[in-house]
C-alpha cells in the first residue's frame, strides 16, 4: 500500500488599494504554481462580490461581511490542501485580523502580502476607471481616497509594485512561500 503526501495548503492574502496590482500578481503567481503542480484557487474580490456577496454594499459592516465570507472560503480551501490566493482590498485591519485568527484557530497557514502601491500610482493605472469616476463626482467611498484604507502594520511581505514588474512581484511571493515550506 502506498501513501501519498497530503498537499500543503495556505492562504495568501493580497491586500492593497484599487489598481495596486493585487489581481495581476495573484494571476501570475497562480499560473506559476499550477505549472509546478500545485492545487491553486484565486478568490478574486470582484468575482466574490458579484456571486458570493451579491447584495452587499460598501458600508463598513458590509465590507467586513464580505471579507469574512472570503476568509471562510479561503481557510476551508487552504485547510484542504489548496493554495488559495486572495487579491482583495480588505480595507480594515480588524477584518483582516479576524481572518488571520480564523486560520490560526485551524492551524492553517496564512500569509499577508501588502501590495503597497501609492494611491497616486493606482490613480494613474486606474484599471477599472474608479479614480476617474471618483474625481468626476460619480463615485463616493473609493478606498484610499474618500474612504479609509488601513495598511497592514506587520505584513509578511510588502510589494512596492511601482518599482518592480508584476512578474518580479509574483516571484517575491513565490520565494516567501518556498522559504516558509509552503511549496
Amino acid at each position: 500500500m502506498t501513501t501519498t503526501a497530503r498537499a500543503q495548503g495556505a492562504t495568501v492574502w493580497l491586500t492593497g488599494l484599487p489598481s495596486a496590482g493585487k489581481t495581476t500578481v495573484a494571476r501570475l503567481l497562480g499560473e506559476r504554481l499550477k505549472a509546478e503542480g500545485h492545487r491553486v484557487e484565486i478568490l478574486d474580490g470582484d468575482e466574490i462580490r458579484r456571486f458570493l456577496s451579491a447584495g452587499l454594499g460598501f458600508s463598513r459592516a458590509d465590507r467586513n461581511t464580505n471579507v469574512q465570507r472570503i476568509g471562510l472560503v479561503s481557510e476551508v480551501l487552504a485547510r484542504n490542501g489548496v493554495l488559495s490566493l486572495v487579491p482583495v482590498i480588505a480595507p480594515y485591519a480588524d477584518s483582516r485580523e479576524a481572518v488571520r485568527k480564523r486560520h490560526e484557530a485551524s492551524s492553517t497557514p496564512y500569509v499577508e502580502v501588502h501590495v503597497a502601491t501609492p494611491v497616486q500610482v493606482c490613480g494613474e493605472r486606474d484599471v477599472k476607471g474608479l479614480y476617474a469616476r471618483q474625481a468626476a463626482g460619480q463615485l463616493v467611498g473609493l478606498t484610499g481616497v474618500d474612504d479609509p484604507y488601513e495598511p497592514p502594520v506587520d505584513p509578511d511581505l510588502v510589494l512596492a509594485t511601482q518599482h518592480q514588474t508584476p512578474t518580479e512581484s509574483a516571484d517575491a511571493v513565490h520565494a516567501l512561500l518556498a522559504e516558509r515550506g509552503l511549496l
